[in-house]
C-alpha cells in the first residue's frame, strides 16, 4: 500500500511557502541597490551561504526527522574538494564547484547506509563523531590539506557584487530544489517518515531509501554551499567544520521556522546580521541567540514564519467579522 498523496492543505501550505520565499529573494535582488559598502555586500553574501546550509538540514532535520550533526563537515567537505583540486591539480574553480556537489554527495550516500538505520541522539553522536573525525583528519593532514594554515582557492570573479548575485542564484536554485522535492513522491515519504516512521514503513515506504535520498540531497547541499563560499573567501581552513558552526544552522534553522520551506532563509538572514550587528558586545549574542532557540524549539515550533502567518490568519479571520459589524 502507498502514502495518499498530500491533503490540500499541505499541498497550498508548500506552494505559500515558495511564493513568500521567491519574494524574500526578489527582495534580496534588489538590496545591492541600496547597499554600497562592501562590508554589508560581505555580511549579506555570508547569510546567503549559511542560508544554503540551513536549508539543507532542515530538509533531513525539519522534513524528514533525522537530526544530523554534520552539516558544517559537508560544507567543509565541499570546500575543500574545490580548494585540493585547485591546489594539487590546478584545476579552474569553476569545474571544480561541481565536484563540490558530487564528492560531498557520494560521502553523505555511503555514510547514510551506515548510519540512517540510527535515530534520535544515537543518529546526532554518530554525525558529530564522523564531523570532528573529518576535521580532524583534515587539520592533522598537513602535507595534502596544509592543516591549521588553510588552503588557498582561486576565486571566480573580482566582483563582490557580482558574488552577491552568483549567491543569490545559487540560493535561489537550492530553494527550487527542495520544493520540487517536497513535491515530489518522495517529499510524501519524507513527511509520512517523520511524522511515524514505523506507520510510514507498514504502509510501503521503503524507509531506509527514503532517508537516504534525503540524506543524499542534504550532504550535497551542504558540499555545494561550502565549495561556493571557499570561492568567494578565497581560503578554507578546518574552522569551518567546527561544531559551532552547525550550532549556527540550527540555531537559523529553529528561530526561522523548522520543517518550513522559507524559514531557514528567513532565520539566516536575520541570525547573521543581527550577529554582526551585536559584534562588538561580544559572548552575550551568543546567550542571546541560544535563549531564542530554547524559546521558538519549546513555544513557537514553526519559528517566526508559523508566527508571522498565524498573524496573517487571525487577522483575515477578524476581517469579515468587522464587516459584519460595520
Amino acid at each position: 500500500m502507498g502514502i495518499p498523496r498530500h491533503p490540500n492543505f499541505l499541498r497550498s501550505k508548500l506552494m505559500q511557502e515558495m511564493r513568500l520565499s521567491l519574494v524574500v529573494l526578489a527582495v534580496l535582488a534588489l538590496l545591492p541597490l541600496g547597499i554600497s559598502s562592501p562590508y554589508w555586500l560581505g555580511v549579506l553574501i555570508v547569510s546567503m551561504y549559511f542560508a544554503m546550509l540551513s536549508c539543507g538540514w532542515n530538509l533531513l532535520a525539519g522534513y524528514t526527522g533525522q537530526f544530523s550533526l554534520a552539516p558544517a563537515a559537508f560544507a567543509m567537505l565541499g570546500a575543500y574538494t574545490t580548494g585540493l583540486l585547485a591546489y594539487h591539480w590546478k584545476v579552474p574553480s569553476w569545474i571544480g564547484l561541481p565536484m563540490s556537489i558530487v564528492v560531498p554527495g557520494l560521502i553523505g550516500l555511503v555514510l547514510g547506509r551506515i548510519v540512517l538505520r540510527l535515530s534520535g541522539p544515537y543518529l546526532a553522536l554518530t554525525t558529530l563523531s564522523f564531523a570532528e573525525i573529518v576535521r580532524l583528519v583534515i587539520y592533522n593532514s598537513i602535507d595534502f590539506t596544509r592543516g591549521d594554515q588553510g588552503l588557498n582557492v582561486p576565486g571566480l570573479m573580482d566582483s563582490r557584487v557580482g558574488y552577491y548575485y552568483l549567491f543569490l542564484a545559487a540560493l535561489a536554485a537550492v530553494t527550487i530544489v527542495v520544493f520540487l522535492m517536497l513535491r515530489a513522491p518522495v517529499g510524501r515519504y519524507l513527511l509520512a517518515i517523520r511524522d511515524d516512521e514505523i506507520g510510514a514503513a507498514s504502509r510501503g515506504v521503503d524507509v531506509v531509501r527514503a532517508k537516504n535520498w534525503a540524506f543524499l540531497a542534504s550532504c550535497a547541499i551542504c558540499g555545494f554551499a561550502g565549495g561556493l563560499y571557499g570561492t568567494f573567501a578565497q581560503l578554507v581552513s578546518p574552522e569551518l567544520g567546527l561544531i559551532s558552526q552547525t550550532g549556527i544552522v540550527i540555531a537559523m534553522v529553529v528561530i526561522g521556522g523548522m520543517g518550513t520551506l522559507v524559514g531557514p532563509l528567513i532565520g539566516a538572514m536575520l541570525v547573521y546580521v543581527a550577529s554582526e550587528m551585536l559584534r562588538d558586545v561580544g559572548n552575550i549574542q551568543m546567550i542571546v541567540f541560544a535563549l531564542l532557540v530554547i524559546v521558538f524549539a519549546r513555544f513557537f515550533r514553526e519559528g517566526l514564519w508559523g508566527l508571522a502567518r498565524g498573524a496573517l490568519a487571525r487577522r483575515r479571520a477578524a476581517a469579515p467579522a468587522a464587516a459584519k459589524e460595520a
